[in-house]
């Protein structure tokens, strides 16, 4: 529809005049007024409707609708009306019965103060019975707390006893079967101190002739002692030789990782396996060895597995190879002669051994490289070898013990051992056991500390004797197994200066601090310090030690 049109309008009966009409698009749907539809023919009749727009009501200068109006606060209030009511009463002419009327008799008048004086009463004998609730619970509360405490005292009361129980028997048991170091070290050391009371008792009691002569037999009681001391040790190397031998074992487990097969894990959880070259290698080496240590198999079985193991060593010529290709060569033909199989044992486990001995080479089984602890290339061992003027041998440096005030590289650890043994019998391993435990607290600071590492057993041994008299700080507890060395600031890193020795339950403690200031009394404060300033005098003379005692220094003028 064009938005212009022309209608024709008959004015009169003969007349008509053309009237120019503007359509006027309408901008909303016009609404549905109805209408019709013709049975017949099936056509639909809308009512019509007006095609002009609405007429705007005209604006009375009056807002009717704002913000004010929409969110105003109602308030409800109750009001009494009057209510006009009338009584009916008896009078002459009307009888109104008063059998249904009550008899409302007043009583006794109260005034506002006395209301509000028996509400208080009323709300202070409330607050009584919940005061007495409230505190029954708190009391039971308490006694509960107090009982889980009393209950978890005694049982770390009767945990620490344990404790202390099995370190006794276990010492004893050390003390009864020495294997390790550490245990012939501990009974030197008990031998020591025994010969030292016997020899302060028989110097207190004896004189002249019956004095050297209880010295003699002290001398030949302890050199008897000496000698039981070495038997233990000498059996004490048999079991650990056999260790060694069953450490033979421990590698072939490492051999059967060598076989496994590459695994990980993929996104929907699944494990892929893959086989490398490699562990194909390690797949085959072990079917070798599986076999060759077979028992009671037949001779012509025996055999095949043999030239199956001399085909695959002549891969690789080396020493080694020969003399296993030439075993095999011997058993065959021993074999061949109808020799024993009980006789032909020691063959086989000579057999068994070089043949694990050909699969620790890296060069014949690549996957067992990433499992040796020892570096392939025998180059890289020089570089850390010194040589002992004791025992006269070249050793790598973990040989060596070097103390933090020591120059040189001096006598190897198997020298000092059999020297403490001779002459001091001094035992290290509670003063081992602190130090370990310092090290692994350190570790967790992660902040980088180096002090703690610089600082061996003799150095350990003189601070806690010497410094810290062997014993608690705090309570004057002399078990050693009992007290721990931890940082006595912990914002600054641990040094010889910056340490206190506590129990495990006083270290818990003390790490929990923010300030010591407050937590400690002064004299305290300056009996710790003055230990510090004589650690610092000892351990300044060390070279090792006075670059960090410096820094240290000034560390401290800087806060």
């Amino acid at each position: 529809v064009p938005d212009v049109i022309t209608v024709r309008v008959q004015t009169d009966s003969d007349s008509f005049q053309e009237v120019v009409v503007k359509i006027e698009r309408r901008t909303y749907n016009k609404p549905f007024l109805g209408g019709f539809r013709n049975m017949s023919t099936g056509v639909e009749f809308h009512n019509a409707g007006s095609q002009t727009k609405p007429k705007r009501r005209p604006d009375k200068g009056i807002q009717l609708f704002c913000k004010e109006t929409q969110t105003v606060v109602e308030k409800n209030k109750q009001q009494q009306t009057r209510s006009t009511t009338s009584t009916q009463m008896t009078k002459i002419g009307l009888y109104v019965s008063n059998m249904t009327d009550k008899l409302i008799t007043p009583g006794k008048y109260f005034t506002a103060e006395e209301y509000h004086k028996r509400r208080l009463e009323a709300v202070i004998v409330l607050q009584k019975y919940f005061r007495r609730w409230h505190a029954i619970n708190l009391a039971q509360n308490l006694m509960e707390q107090k009982r889980l405490r009393l209950a978890r005292e005694a049982q770390e009361e009767l945990q620490k006893k344990r404790e202390k129980e099995e370190k006794l028997r276990r010492e004893y048991e050390k003390k009864l079967n020495p294997k390790t170091k550490e245990d012939f070290e501990l009974l030197y050391h008990d031998l020591e101190l025994w010969m030292q009371e016997e020899t302060a008792r028989i110097n207190r009691t004896l004189s002249g002739a019956e004095r050297k002569a209880a010295l003699c037999a002290l001398l030949e009681e302890e050199t008897e002692l000496i000698a039981c001391i070495g038997m233990h040790k000498l059996n004490a190397n048999v079991e650990n030789q056999q260790k060694a031998i069953l450490q033979l074992l421990e590698f072939y487990k490492l051999f059967l990782k060598c076989a496994q097969p590459r695994r990980w894990k993929a996104f929907d959880g699944k494990i892929t396996e893959m086989d490398t070259q490699n562990t194909l290698r390690g797949k085959e080496l072990l079917e070798i060895y599986r076999s060759i240590s077979t028992k009671d198999i037949p001779k012509d079985e025996r055999t095949s597995v043999l030239l199956t193991l001399k085909c695959t060593v002549k891969e690789h010529e080396c020493k080694l190879t020969q003399e296993i290709v030439s075993l095999i060569d011997r058993e065959i033909d021993l074999m061949s002669r109808e020799v024993k199989e009980c006789n032909l044992e020691g063959l086989r486990k000579r057999i068994c051994t070089l043949f694990l001995q050909y699969i620790k080479i890296p060069e014949c089984n690549p996957e067992v490289a990433g499992f040796l602890k020892v570096p392939q290339n025998p180059l890289k061992l020089y570089k850390n070898v010194y040589f002992c003027h004791s025992c006269e041998n070249y050793l790598p440096s973990t040989e060596f013990p070097i103390p933090a005030n020591s120059r040189t590289i001096g006598r190897c650890r198997s020298c000092y051992q059999l020297d403490n043994e001779a002459r001091k019998r001094e035992a290290y391993f509670k003063y081992r056991l602190i130090l370990e435990n310092l090290r692994k607290s350190e570790v967790d600071y992660q902040d980088d500390t180096k002090i703690v590492f610089l600082v061996q057993l003799p150095d350990m041994q003189y601070l806690i004797e010497n410094i810290w008299n062997s014993q608690s700080a705090l309570s004057a507890c002399s078990d050693l197994y009992e007290l721990v060395m931890i940082r006595w600031d912990k914002q600054h890193e641990w040094s010889p200066w910056n340490t206190i020795l506590l129990t495990k339950e006083e270290a818990d403690a003390h790490l929990k601090l923010c300030n010591l200031q407050k937590a400690y009394e002064a004299p305290f404060i300056y009996k710790i310090k003055q230990k510090h300033i004589w650690a610092q005098n000892y351990f300044a003379q060390f070279p090792a030690m006075s670059s960090f005692l410096h820094r240290s220094n000034n560390q401290a003028n800087a806060n």
